[in-house]
């Protein structure tokens, strides 16, 4: 008889910790967060090293404080090759109750190039896709990644647009 009266009251806390979970959950997930859209991959720049390309991320912040971007990560595949990735700790800030726009640098060697000249054909488009991963802190709920993608084609650079 013990036993029973043990076991049920194992299954009323169970219940009662299940339900608490599910409000908590329930709670969070109305939470106003900030959105975010990715911009294009666009040519920005070339070295001797390199070619620069570059994308805009915008983040709408909901609330009227400003919150930290613990950090940014990002890879970039051409013809399904990955070509550039990298993390960008601490980038700054979020405006309150506005947009803050952050610019994502990929650096692409030349070598990498070559190797996808069979994607460019004749027009010099290189098809890409681009993913990147925005970590927000935010109050209460804590670390929140914002994933983005976006994918398309960009003109590499000729002779003729640089000179």
């Amino acid at each position: 008889m013990a036993s029973e009266h043990a076991s049920g009251e194992g299954k009323q806390k169970q219940s009662l910790m299940d339900k608490a979970k599910e409000f908590v959950a329930d709670k969070i997930a109305h939470i106003p967060k900030p959105e975010a859209t990715l911009d294009g991959v666009t040519f920005k720049g070339l070295s001797r090293e390199c070619i620069t390309l570059h994308s805009t991320v915008n983040v709408s912040n909901p609330y009227d404080h400003r919150l930290p971007i613990c950090e940014v990560t990002y890879t970039l595949r051409c013809a399904g090759k990955e070509v550039a990735s990298g993390t960008m700790p601490d980038p700054g800030w979020i405006a309150a109750s506005g947009t803050t726009s952050l610019e994502i640098p990929a650096k692409v060697p030349y070598d990498f190039l070559v190797s996808l000249v069979r994607d460019v054909g004749r027009d010099w488009d290189l098809d890409y896709e681009l993913q990147v991963g925005l970590t927000v802190d935010l109050p209460i709920v804590g670390n929140f990644t914002i994933p983005l993608s976006t994918s398309g084609e960009f003109k590499l650079p000729t002779l003729k647009d640089l000179f």
